[in-house]
């Protein structure tokens, strides 16, 4: 794990997906976020629980942090991922509001 201390919503963002929480987890969340996938585009709170439920805590992912960058309210993890659905390394960015998450964009 990096020496960077993330801020909150991202630390509880990975740590309700490795305790399989998802109301920890929906809680990180504006109610207006916006998730996109490798292109696949989710919105709202509903729209995390969606992802959710396809994707990560549904598929039993686990997150592990190998890198984190950011300030403020903008933020890239480099998360290395395992679990039912997609194993392995990739960028996650971030941006915040209001102590929350605001946008969240996986790409390749």
């Amino acid at each position: 794990m990096p020496d960077t201390e993330l801020p909150p919503p991202i630390q509880e963002f990975i740590n309700a997906t490795n305790a399989g929480d998802t109301e920890r987890f929906l809680k990180v969340f504006t109610e207006d976020a916006f998730l996109s996938d490798w292109g696949r585009e989710f919105h709202g709170v509903e729209g995390a629980a969606q992802w959710n439920r396809t994707d990560n805590i549904g598929m039993e992912s686990r997150f592990e942090v190998l890198d984190a960058e950011g300030a403020g309210d903008g933020w890239t993890v480099t998360l290395k991922v395992t679990g039912n659905r997609f194993n392995g390394t990739g960028p996650l960015r971030f941006r915040l509001q209001d102590g929350k998450i605001a946008s969240l964009v996986i790409e390749p």
